[in-house]
């Protein structure tokens, strides 16, 4: 298989999976091959850049998706892991090989180094640097060469390639859970309410839109319903919209790419954010008007308040460790928590491990992700 068809086709799998994160192992295994390596894996995080809390982080080697490898990360290694500060100085889409992260007594002291990536065969693996559209900082790492042949030319070129597009995978995937869509066909999400949805044909004409969205065009907010096309408020977000839109819908043979952008509103409200994504075309069409694009409006500003006594009830807490899992979600580090209350970080850590039994988890993050599904 030549490059560019292993670069479409590993790019066609990568937006099946953004409407469904089942599909995502697949589009791993794809990636894997399409990049020559034995693994790759994703590693979310949010919080100020010397306190960033891990969200998500999955690894996957061959489509299998390795919960020991992460657990084992993140609980010992993450956070002495001397390569990470330095790994967050590099720009969006930086590369950098995992060595070069580490000086050169660290390659020989490390723990990080010299048990953490052998583990998941990745000290000769890529890092790649991502950044959101809000802000977001995300990693993306590749494992090591499956070859002799390293880090060459080609396989580097392959890497970029499809740096923007599992930013574009991450973006959207997050848009979704925000709005309790995680798994969802493009028609589906017409019934969602918390993100506005659109429908566009090949054409880049409006087929259907979801209520939100319809608000959002009705009042001109940022974007406004032109004879069926889609106008931005502002010029500047026009010509970006257009240069989006072409590259969802391309008129020749070129693969269908998707992306993302703020979309200013008035001078009070925060900016939008628009994600477009491309959909595969039914076989055959036969003419007809079908969805080739959908485009999602999200408000990565907008907070939905926890409610602590759902958290309780639902989860079966105590007022103690619901007031853990609350402020773990809110954003606070173990430290403030013991600080805020006059207890010591492990009794804080103690709460944490009753939470963990109850709920039949293992980490913070899980944590985090289960109470901000009850958020409102």
């Amino acid at each position: 298989m030549s490059g560019r068809d292993a670069f479409e086709r590993t790019l066609a799998a990568i937006y099946d999976a953004m409407l469904d994160d089942a599909r995502w192992p697949a589009a791993s295994a794809l990636i894997d091959e399409a990049c020559g390596v034995g693994g790759n894996d994703l590693f979310v995080a949010e919080g100020p850049e010397d306190d960033r809390r891990g969200l998500f982080v999955g690894i996957y080697s061959r489509g299998q998706r390795r919960e020991d490898l992460e657990r084992v990360y993140l609980e010992h290694y993450f956070a002495i892991d001397e390569g990470v500060p330095r790994f967050r100085q590099l720009p969006d889409e930086g590369l950098a090989h995992a060595r070069d992260l580490y000086t050169a007594e660290e390659l020989k002291s490390s723990p990080a180094y010299n048990e953490a990536l052998p583990r998941g065969a990745c000290q000769d693996g890529l890092r790649v640097r991502l950044h959101g559209p809000d802000g977001s900082r995300f990693a993306w790492n590749l494992g090591d060469p499956v070859d002799s042949d390293g880090w060459g030319a080609s396989r580097v070129a392959m890497v970029t390639g499809l740096a923007p597009h599992i930013r574009q995978f991450v973006c959207v995937r997050q848009a979704l859970m925000r709005a309790d869509a995680r798994s969802a066909t493009a028609t589906d999400l017409l019934d969602n309410s918390r993100v506005g949805v659109l429908h566009l044909d090949r054409r880049g004409r409006i087929l259907e839109v979801n209520d939100r969205a319809r608000d959002i065009l009705r009042n001109g907010d940022g974007l406004s319903d032109r004879e069926g096309t889609l106008r931005a408020r502002a010029p500047a977000d026009q010509v970006r919209l257009e240069r989006l839109l072409g590259e969802a819908l391309p008129a020749s043979n070129a693969p269908a790419l998707g992306g993302s952008m703020l979309l200013r509103r008035s001078s009070v409200l925060p900016p939008f954010i628009v994600h477009v994504k491309p959909v595969a075309a039914p076989q055959p069409d036969y003419g007809a008007r079908y969805v080739a694009a959908l485009i999602l409006i999200a408000e990565p500003g907008r907070r939905h308040h926890i409610h602590p006594e759902v958290v309780a009830t639902t989860l079966e807490l105590t007022p103690g460790e619901t007031q853990v899992a609350v402020w773990l979600a809110e954003g606070k580090s173990v430290r403030e928590m013991a600080r805020a209350t006059g207890r010591t970080e492990g009794a804080v850590y103690r709460h944490l491990k009753q939470i963990y039994r109850k709920q039949s988890i293992s980490r913070q993050a899980d944590l985090v992700r289960l109470v901000l599904s009850l958020a409102r």
